[in-house]
């Protein structure tokens, strides 16, 4: 991409704000020098890892960590060089992350694909992150317990530490030496232990004088019977220095030998946190995702540019203060002639469609709304500003014409190309002819062209040329400002004399320029004057019906709420009934049975009560009937009505989980660290508002008894409770949660001693309920909870 594009697009602000959310310093760097690609594949893949990274943010929290850009470290050990505590835990840290992030995206390459490709690129530890953690404390210091013979060499210096302070202690305490000292402390001069003598003094205590103070009042002296108590502290501490030296030494030899797979990671690792920085700016953004189209090598045949952007947002522009614009020519179109006053944002919004593509090609979402289109173009160019340059003597037009030239010369069918002011900065005539030339010669070429300009003859080009569309940025009269408002398909009007005379310019003069005006330009002025108010007109009233429809839709969406709850209510007093009626048949067959016992003891035939069983049976099948919803009830929402990272409950399950993909009947749902499939009907929104089944859908077959049962939740808690009190309660639990129709429950239990544990699987095994039962996960709990799978109904 051409750099003086970019620079005028202002791209390298949308870089440095990208850089701002990255966490370490290689992405930073990547972040600054990202550029954007005429390779569709690529474009395509950049935007993919974009909204892979934005769907698991959304999920969970994820990130880096604490990763350094340790790359110069590991060049420096593979050089043989030693590395420092720090630089060591640095390298412990970013390994750390790395594995973090290797475990948080197993098995999850269904869901993404492309950042799971980028983690796999990830170094593994090499036991580095043990050998670091063997050696160094937290804070960067060698441990005791780093080699058998640092701890011998630290132990020995403790002690020698204690004796020599003990001897020099006498020298402060003792009542002869205590008067000759400055002040009663021990103190350390050139890496040896002293004492602060008073000058008058010197020589009383026979000692190697090493230091005096400034004013030459005290003099620091080592009493010579403390010397050689020195001497072995002093080799202790060089002993102590070459131990922690070759350890660390042994540590970054470690390092050294994996140092090209630990810069490839560390490659990678940035790529990946570019990768979370381009979803943190897009959510900053509120930005979506563009459809990119690529755009045929082929210059024979027509371009067809899909370009469509729907309230789009310039990103350096505050969103609060930001006008949004749509830029939605009709097919076949190839240029775009905008018109307007000055200050009525031209070049905002020619600024806008060119950042945008550029952002989009950088694998960026776009302040867009979603379904906006963009072709991917091979090379985007733009002329906006001042190009006056004093040094080489060019006039603006000089300066705005060399650029130009410049442009023409790479422009091909898959450029698109932005003029801002095209052909001023010279005699009108002349600039306007020099316009057209320049349009009709972008339009042979087959570029993609915007082009901002004052020039009536413009205008008409644009309206008698096929492939070309005028476009207008509306001015409010009554307040004298620019709306920022883009229109297609109108040209802009000047305006001078409307806004002369409402500054209060005198009528008569106001009448002589009118006079000097062609009347056709006149009539022109007021017919699209004329246009623009209808087409306002006839917006408002579009609103106004889409208020009304959407105000439709809410008392529709309401009445299929109103209709659910009638249906449950239904539901539910079947239910009862049904639940009766088997209690009944059942009182009724327990008659039956002990009629027909006392039939045969009397040994009277059974013919008698043949046709009562029958009609018994004939009940019974009655009652074991599901309730089923009723066929024609319309599902209240649909999956369109859903979407991916919304949260919901589970009704059956009393569980609230995020949406993560979405089938024709069913949804897929997040719930911790596990994901269920449901079905629509099974699913609650946030607000508590219930989906309904889909119209083939049936209820699940589960025991009679199990219609109507509220699902416990996922899981009891019998902590803190004893052995005997918490089978109890658990057998409760499972039949509730076998009833409701859960698939699996979670018995937390605690680790302890042991003893509840064991007695919960004894419990569990065999149990009528329970089809198998294992130990919890890692992130469930571990070894104090047990999770059992539930037979199915």
């Amino acid at each position: 991409m051409d750099s003086k594009t970019l620079n005028v697009l202002e791209y390298p602000k949308i870089l440095e704000k990208l850089a701002g959310f990255c966490d370490f310093s290689a992405s930073m760097a990547l972040a600054r020098s990202l550029e954007p690609t005429d390779s569709f594949e690529l474009a395509i893949s950049r935007l993919s890892e974009t909204t892979e990274a934005r769907k698991i943010l959304s999920l969970q929290g994820m990130g880096v960590g604490a990763a350094h850009d340790i790359r110069p470290q590991a060049d420096l050990a593979a050089r043989g060089g030693v590395l420092d505590p720090h630089a060591l835990l640095d390298v412990k840290s970013t390994l750390i992350s790395c594995r973090d992030l290797k475990k948080n995206f197993d098995k999850k390459e269904n869901e993404y694909p492309r950042l799971t490709l980028i983690v796999e690129g990830l170094p593994e530890t090499f036991g580095i992150v043990d050998a670091i953690t063997k050696v160094l404390s937290e804070r960067g210091e060698v441990l005791d317990s780093a080699s058998p013979k640092l701890a011998d060499i630290r132990r020995s210096l403790r002690i020698a530490q204690d004796r020599l302070m003990s001897r020099l202690q006498k020298y402060v305490t003792d009542s002869k030496t205590s008067q000759m000292l400055q002040e009663p402390i021990i103190t350390q001069r050139d890496g040896r232990y002293v004492i602060p003598l008073r000058a008058e003094f010197k020589g009383k205590i026979k000692s190697v004088i090493h230091d005096q103070s400034s004013s030459g009042a005290t003099l620091f002296i080592e009493p010579l019977p403390i010397v050689e108590a020195n001497n072995e502290i002093r080799e202790l501490q060089l002993a102590q220095r070459d131990e922690e030296q070759r350890i660390l030494a042994e540590v970054s030899a470690i390092v050294g030998e994996h140092a090209v797979e630990l810069k490839y990671g560390v490659e990678n690792l940035a790529v990946l946190d570019l990768a979370f920085a381009k979803a943190k700016y897009a959510d900053e953004l509120h930005a979506n995702e563009p459809v990119l189209h690529e755009l045929s090598k082929n210059k024979s045949e027509k371009p067809s540019f899909d370009f469509e952007l729907i309230h789009a947002r310039h990103p350096l522009i505050d969103s609060n203060q930001v006008v949004p614009i749509d830029v939605d020519p009709r097919e076949g179109t190839r240029a775009i002639v905008i018109t307007g006053p000055n200050t009525g944002g031209k070049t905002v919004s020619l600024k806008t469609v060119g950042l945008l593509v550029v952002m989009a090609q950088s694998g960026l979402h776009i302040p867009a709304q979603s379904g906006s289109q963009l072709p991917c173009f091979h090379s985007v160019y733009a002329d906006i500003g001042d190009e006056q340059s004093i040094e080489q003597s060019l006039s603006t037009f000089s300066g705005h014409i060399t650029n130009i030239i410049r442009i023409l010369k790479h422009i091909d069918h898959r450029s698109l190309v932005i003029f801002d002011e095209l052909g001023s900065g010279t005699d009108p005539q002349e600039g306007a002819a020099i316009a057209r030339a320049i349009l009709s010669h972008l339009l042979e070429t087959g570029a993609m062209t915007l082009v901002a300009t004052h020039y009536p003859e413009l205008k008409t080009f644009a309206h008698s040329t096929d492939g070309v569309v005028n476009a207008s940025l509306e001015f409010d009269i009554k307040t004298l400002r620019p709306t920022y408002k883009l229109t297609l398909g109108l040209p802009g009007r000047s305006n001078a004399l409307a806004i002369a005379q409402r500054l209060g310019l005198p009528q008569s003069i106001i009448d002589s320029a009118k006079a000097e005006i062609n009347p056709l330009d006149l009539r022109a002025d007021k017919l699209l004057d004329d246009i623009r108010k209808e087409r306002n007109r006839t917006s408002r009233e579009r609103e106004k019906l889409e208020k009304a429809r959407a105000k439709l839709e809410k008392q529709n969406v309401d009445l299929e709420k109103r209709l659910e709850k009638i249906e449950d209510e239904r539901r539910e007093t079947l239910a009862k009934a049904r639940a009766e009626g088997e209690l009944e048949v059942a009182v009724l067959r327990s008659n039956i049975d002990s009629l027909k016992s006392q039939l045969k003891k009397a040994s009277q035939p059974l013919q008698a009560i043949k046709s009562i069983e029958e009609k018994m049976e004939e009940i019974e099948n009655k009652t074991t009937q599901p309730v089923e919803r009723n066929s024609n009830q319309q599902s209240a929402f649909s999956n369109q009505s859903l979407k991916l990272g919304e949260r919901v409950t589970v009704s059956t399950l009393n569980a609230e989980g995020v949406v993560t993909a979405l089938s024709e009947s069913d949804a897929e749902i997040q719930i911790g660290t596990i994901r269920v499939r449901a079905r629509m009907s099974e699913l609650i929104r946030k607000s508590s508002e219930q989906l309904s089944e889909s119209n083939k859908q049936k209820t699940v077959s589960r025991p009679s008894s199990a219609v109507g049962t509220k699902s416990p939740g996922m899981e009891v808690d019998l902590r803190g409770l004893m052995s005997e009190d918490a089978l109890d309660k658990m057998e409760k639990y499972l039949e509730q949660a076998y009833l409701s129709g859960l698939p699996f429950v979670r018995i937390i239990h605690g680790k302890g001693t042991g003893k509840l544990r064991q007695a919960v699987r004894d419990a569990l095994r065999g149990h009528s309920y329970v089809k198998s039962f294992e130990e919890g996960g890692h992130t469930e709990g571990g070894e104090g909870v047990t999770v059992a799978k539930l037979n199915a109904g």
